[in-house]
């Protein structure tokens, strides 16, 4: 007889997600950013740092991270400095929203950036949520000191 299949998670490193967490420049800075924030995960102790410049409507004009993060949280950073740079507070803080209930399972990627779909995989990986989603609340709590 043969053995029960076991149900296996998926791998939670893909090949696009490692791509995507080296294509972060390393400890970026802005020269005299508008704001800055620091966040550290409690669950992994990844740190992230975020520098931003934004324009009289309150649009990303200039981004840059540096930090402490696995490469969920590398990643999670290098599409905020790809696809961030025009978008408001609002935007950020929905798309954090759609994310984080994305990866619960209570939402889907859909309708979210279409970029944000990498990490699928780790939905069956609840601890590296909180990494996944330091960059954003690192970036809303820069945008936070704008106001």
């Amino acid at each position: 007889m043969a053995a029960p299949s076991m149900s296996k998670k998926p791998e939670l490193y893909t090949k696009d997600m490692l791509r995507l967490a080296a294509s972060l420049p390393h400890n970026d800075r802005l020269e005299n950013p508008q704001a800055s924030a620091s966040k550290r995960s409690p669950v992994c102790g990844s740190e992230m740092t975020v520098d931003l410049r934004c324009d009289g409507g309150g649009a990303i004009t200039e981004l840059a991270f540096r930090g402490r993060a696995c490469a969920m949280g590398q990643a999670s950073a290098a599409l905020l400095w790809q696809l961030g740079i025009g978008s408001k507070q609002s935007a950020i803080a929905a798309t954090r929203a759609g994310l984080a209930s994305a990866l619960s399972g209570e939402g889907e990627f859909d309708g979210l950036w279409p970029e944000l779909a990498v990490f699928q995989s780790a939905r069956a990986h609840p601890a590296r949520h909180a990494a996944i989603l330091l960059p954003f609340d690192a970036l809303i709590a820069a945008l936070d000191e704008i106001g």
